[in-house]
């Protein structure tokens, strides 16, 4: 009996000891069911969220690139931390457009979506925007902003940018101005005994800078290099004033006709339809000489034998033109300091968070990132993961200023020059003057409405022209077809009001036009206060303690003590009436 007894005893302890294990299971499972699917929960939320950032890390990105005038595709990919979105633009119409971005975070997706709305008004989005011909600072000469310049940007180590510095590569070479293809049908002999320097003139149908030019080209013996000049007409013939200038290498040049290039190490923009000269300038021997091929079939020049900077005259055979060709585009956006030297390099950005982006960057010292393919001489190595910079559009288009005349006009034409001077004050509408504007002495001119001058604005001395208080935070344009001289103590002044602006347009593209005897379209010396100048065709000089707000020229040269204040304001300035301005949102949320 004792031993069934104890046999019991053992079986009710084995039950006991299941039933605790039984009911620890239960409560393990009961703890460890939600601690599961909490942190199911949990990765959900967490993958949610990271397609949702991700979505709108894509949206952002394509925002900023149309708000800043960047270039973008309708459809854009973006990979951030293993998650993507595909981003995409539909335009509503000219003044709408709706962006829309899936982002994906393993399978999980969110979508947001934004509508953009453009404003009335213009957007200035750089302290200073240039073309082609660049923008050079020096002296103490300082930029409170960014700079975007379609050619090269250069600067001393007084100057400085404290934005991001962007320089944009020229569209591709292109052979603007040919002639001659073949075996030629006569040639032409230089730098023998009998002629020295020879002559080809030609005019360009573009602004885009020059690059090389090629001649068709053979040697007798063994001539010395050659100096290849661009110089402007003078009556007829090769002027002085050397344009550009390169070097035609004699070891490049072989006894048998062929197409050699003479490269040019800077790159101006020629006008359009104006007269220009390739001069090759060698020494004189008998033995030791060039020939270039020939014929008569070029339609915009003419070649001439004679001697640089001296008197010239018709070849012999007469009526003949080299075979050459001129060669437009395919110069690299650069950014370049006067010196490597710590002390000397030329200075871009503030706070380490403004950049220096160009195909080319030497002698600079840049707070930020410098994104470039080549560069010596920086504080920093190239960063080469960045594609080059491309062009960007100017904010203000041709048909935006023949409108702009044309509401000036329709508020009546004034005849003759439109002087304000001495102590007067004179208020003035919409109007066209067929004539120059002289604002000086102490004269005040209070706008109200919009103008055109045919001629040239010029103001000087104490003398200023204003906005009315009634323009409030608006903005007003002075169109001139002429150039613009802007000197003294703040002498544009808005309406009194945040924002209030005066934008002065020249359409002069000065000095490229001959007619202009190397004067420049717009010079602005004193303190210009609340000016926005937009010279799309000209050079801007900028002198002495010069100030204004925003520039856009052809080309800009900043020296002395020159300062441009930009303000965010001027990315989106309000006009009475005028084009459409910056884009800004109207909408922006989640889709689904």
């Amino acid at each position: 009996m004792k031993k069934v007894y104890q046999n019991q005893k053992g079986a009710a302890m084995t039950i006991v000891v299941l039933f605790f294990v039984i009911i620890g299971v239960l409560i393990l499972g009961g703890i460890i069911g939600p601690v599961i699917s909490s942190f199911k929960i949990s990765k959900t939320n967490l993958l949610s969220e990271q397609s949702y950032f991700t979505a709108e890390s894509g949206i952002e990105d394509v925002f900023y690139r149309i708000k800043t005038s960047r270039q973008y595709n309708n459809s854009e990919n973006l990979t951030l931390a293993g998650s993507s979105t595909t981003t995409t633009v539909t335009d509503v119409s000219s003044t709408q457009k709706n962006i829309n971005t899936t982002g994906t975070a393993s399978s999980y997706e969110r979508r947001v979506g934004m509508t953009l709305t453009q404003d009335s008004g213009v957007s200035f989005n750089y302290a200073v925007q240039v073309g082609q011909g660049g923008i050079s600072l020096s002296g103490s000469s300082r930029v409170n902003g960014n700079v975007y310049a379609n050619g090269p940007i250069t600067g001393d180590g007084s100057s400085s940018i404290t934005g991001s510095a962007i320089s944009a590569n020229s569209p591709a070479a292109y052979a603007d101005q040919t002639n001659g293809s073949g075996v030629p049908v006569t040639n032409f002999s230089f730098g023998n005994a009998s002629n020295t320097d020879l002559a080809q003139s030609f005019r360009v149908s573009s602004t885009t800078p020059i690059s090389k030019i090629r001649l068709y080209i053979r040697k007798v013996g063994n001539p010395s290099n050659a100096t290849v000049y661009i110089l402007p007409d003078s009556n007829g013939s090769p002027g002085t004033g050397t344009i550009t200038n390169a070097t035609l290498t004699a070891s490049l040049v072989t006894a048998n006709y062929s197409w050699v290039d003479v490269v040019f190490s800077s790159n101006p923009a020629l006008s359009v339809g104006t007269t220009y000269w390739i001069v090759v300038d060698t020494g004189n021997s008998s033995s030791n000489y060039y020939i270039v091929g020939a014929n008569n079939s070029y339609a915009n020049g003419q070649t001439k034998i004679g001697g640089l900077w001296g008197s010239w005259g018709a070849t012999n055979p007469s009526n003949i033109d080299i075979f050459f060709e001129v060669y437009l585009g395919g110069v690299y956006g650069s950014i370049t300091g006067s010196s490597g030297s710590q002390w000397n390099q030329f200075r871009v950005g503030t706070g380490g968070t403004h950049n220096a982006q160009a195909r080319i960057v030497n002698y600079t010292n840049a707070t930020g990132t410098i994104y470039c393919q080549s560069g010596t001489g920086n504080n920093k190595s190239c960063n080469t993961s960045q594609t080059d910079p491309v062009y960007a559009n100017y904010p203000i288009s041709d048909a935006n200023i023949t409108e702009w005349k044309e509401d000036a006009e329709s508020g009546g034409v004034h005849n003759g020059n439109f002087i304000v001077n001495g102590a007067s004050t004179v208020t003035l509408g919409s109007k066209k003057i067929n004539g120059n504007l002289y604002v000086s002495e102490s004269g005040t001119l209070n706008l109200t409405g919009r103008l055109w001058v045919t001629g040239s604005v010029e103001v000087s001395g104490a003398g200023k022209i204003k906005l009315s208080p009634s323009y409030g935070s608006s903005s007003e344009i002075i169109v001139s077809d002429g150039r613009i001289n802007i000197s003294g103590s703040s002498p544009i002044q808005g309406s009194g009001t945040s924002g209030s602006y005066l934008i002065t347009v020249s359409t002069s593209n000065c000095p490229i036009n001959p007619n202009c005897y190397g004067a420049y379209a717009a010079s602005i010396s004193g303190a210009a206060g609340a000016l926005v100048l937009y010279v799309p065709n000209g050079y801007v000089s900028l002198t002495g303690s010069a100030r204004a707000k925003s520039i856009v020229g052809y080309l800009v040269s900043l020296a002395g003590a020159v300062t441009l204040d930009y303000e965010s304001g001027l990315a989106n300035i309000d006009l009475s009436s005028g084009p459409s301005g910056s884009w800004t949102p109207s909408g922006w949320g989640e889709t689904q």
